[in-house]
């Protein structure tokens, strides 16, 4: 209802401004005064009125920032997270400064230079190559910066993980993402898109394969322990499909036919998290930033980051996908595959 009256309000508002236009305008007439032809006062109020709104721009702009500067991204929760967020700001910073200045002019001009009866014409001055020479040299030198620092972050999510970095396979179809952990070897097993049975072998897992034998396939969450490197594959079945954490500012298309691969170390746990963001509720979250179909909206997986105990306990918890296949195969008796 308070905001059925406020857009009424606003209406009866433009009605008002109009009104006050069209009563202007008949009262000039009636004066005898041209309303489309501009003399130097009405000139001279435009300008005017271009850097008052300038200003006031600029206050309600300054004003948006500080309001909700902490409703953008959440607090990042990774190593490259926080590069990220740097480079973010970095470019947030270059930009604002060319706006301000740039802008800032736009309307100074019109107030500077409107027409007047000692500046009847505009002055033609179409060539200065000192002028051009800096507003290609500079830019070019601050885009060059911006370029390096985006590879070297793009370097160290895609570059050669570390050792110990647990090895992890993310699977996306329609509109699911499923998990792999690597077992106690921390070695991925080979898959093929042959073997792929819904019921019992969703990721294609090849069962010839001895470094699969311990792999652990996990759908509806994903856990990950705090302070150690995650190195994902990335795979898809049908269609390219979007790997996007939002709290740990990382994202890589996972494509059909092939792996992809990213890397990062989760800095904050779930538990700590919550008690950052004052909600005992809240999540981390991957979902798929690429328009896959018409369940896209529907495609996202819960994360959660636990201490390093909390992941081997969880861990501990889940079997083997060859162990779960096994069982159902010989009557719920587990045969070791060799």
């Amino acid at each position: 209802m308070i905001k059925l009256l406020v857009y009424i309000a606003l209406f009866l508002m433009l009605v008002l401004i109009f009104q006050l236009m069209r009563i202007y305008q008949l009262s000039s007439e009636i004066k005898g005064k041209n309303i489309g032809l501009a003399n130097e006062k009405d000139n001279r109020s435009q300008g005017r009125g271009m850097l008052a709104f300038a200003f006031g721009f600029f206050i309600f702009l300054i004003w948006l920032i500080v309001r909700f500067k902490n409703d953008m991204l959440p607090v990042a929760a990774s190593d490259v997270g926080k590069i990220s967020d740097n480079l973010f700001m970095f470019n947030w910073i270059i930009i604002f400064i060319v706006f301000f200045i740039t802008t800032f002019m736009l309307f100074y001009f019109g107030y500077r230079y409107h027409k007047s009866a000692k500046n009847p014409e505009a002055y033609f001055y179409p060539h200065n190559d000192k002028l051009e020479l800096i507003w290609t040299v500079v830019p070019s030198i601050v885009l060059a910066v911006i370029i390096i620092y985006g590879l070297s972050l793009w370097g160290k999510l895609t570059g050669k993980p570390d050792p110990n970095a647990l090895n992890v396979q993310l699977y996306a179809k329609q509109f699911d993402f499923t998990v792999r952990y690597s077992g106690a070897d921390n070695q991925l097993g080979t898959t093929n898109y042959k073997m792929i049975d819904d019921a019992s072998n969703p990721l294609g897992m090849d069962s010839t394969d001895p470094k699969g034998l311990d792999d652990i396939v996990v759908k509806g969450e994903m856990h990950m322990p705090v302070g150690r490197e995650i190195n994902i594959q990335c795979n898809a079945r049908d269609v390219m499909h979007g790997m996007y954490f939002p709290h740990f500012r990382d994202q890589i298309n996972c494509v059909p036919g092939m792996s992809t691969f990213v890397h990062f170390t989760p800095t904050i746990t779930t538990d700590s998290m919550r008690l950052i963001t004052h909600d005992t509720a809240y999540n981390y979250v991957l979902i798929c930033n690429r328009v896959c179909g018409a369940g896209h909206y529907n495609m996202f997986l819960k994360v959660v980051v636990d201490t390093k105990e909390g992941f081997e306990k969880w861990l501990a918890t889940k079997k083997p996908q060859f162990d779960a296949m096994n069982k159902r195969r010989h009557g719920g008796t587990a045969v070791t595959m060799k």
